[in-house]
């Protein structure tokens, strides 16, 4: 009897850990909005024309966050989304995706 009371209460103590973990998974990831990923690339490239320079694309690249910049502030992020990723890649940066 004393093995069992003891199984019993290690199995009762870990209950708290395990529910605990379970719900630190179930928490709510609130994704950004469209505006919001419009300054977050916005900043990217900014950071890659500093960083990028010399690249042969920076004209072009500039160009494409002016226009993208427009789109955002037009309340067409979609566009201006595209545009300003467009504009990482012509640096030969990866755009990052936000950490939700």
């Amino acid at each position: 009897m004393h093995r069992f009371t003891i199984s019993l209460m290690g199995a009762l103590l870990s209950i708290p850990l395990v529910t605990a973990a379970v719900g630190a998974t179930n928490a709510k990831v609130t994704p950004i909005t469209r505006s919001e990923r419009c300054i977050d690339l916005n900043r990217q490239v900014d950071e890659a024309l500093e960083t990028h320079a010399a690249a042969t694309q920076v004209t072009a690249a500039k160009a494409l966050q002016r226009k993208g910049n427009r789109f955002c502030a037009n309340k067409k992020q979609a566009q201006g989304i595209r545009m300003l990723a467009n504009a990482l890649k012509l640096l030969g940066v990866t755009p990052i995706d936000p950490v939700q």
